[in-house]
């Protein structure tokens, strides 16, 4: 018999860094799952990633107080501020205030790393929503 769900909890943290300290912990304790359970599975899980690198994850915890997790690729954000050698945005997006370049060539392999999580079935699809995020954030994309 399956299990019943009580409910889905979705966090960002940081690759291989998980401790039950704020955010993990305020958000697992309340809900009376095992906080060092999850914090030693994630860094397991995302020992081969980056460190430090945000992860989105899903926690899906049921009712025997038991929780699976999902965890994603990194946001399209942090892919082009690394692919554009820069640390934040702009202040002025959109009036010409760009802060680094990318090519699109860097579009593409951004775009097949994200395909799995993206809501688009080809690689061009998913290359025009990066591009829109890249001038959302200042980042202007060249041949």
């Amino acid at each position: 018999m399956a299990k019943k769900i009580m409910g889905y909890i979705k966090l960002q943290i940081g690759a291989g860094s998980a401790t039950p300290q704020p955010p993990i912990g305020t958000a697992l304790g309340p809900r009376g799952l095992n906080i060092m359970n999850f914090c030693k599975e994630f860094n397991a899980k995302t020992a081969q990633m980056e460190k430090g690198s945000p992860v989105p994850v899903v926690i899906t915890y049921f009712q025997d107080k038991s929780f699976s997790f999902e965890t994603k690729t990194a946001p399209v954000t942090f892919f082009l501020k690394k692919a554009a050698k820069v640390d934040g945005g702009s202040k002025t997006p959109g009036r010409g205030g760009f802060i680094g370049k990318v090519t699109t060539a860097q579009v593409r392999e951004i775009a097949q790393a994200k395909l799995k999580d993206l809501n688009c079935d080809t690689v061009e699809s998913a290359m025009a929503q990066i591009v829109g995020s890249a001038r959302s954030i200042g980042i202007q994309v060249v041949e």
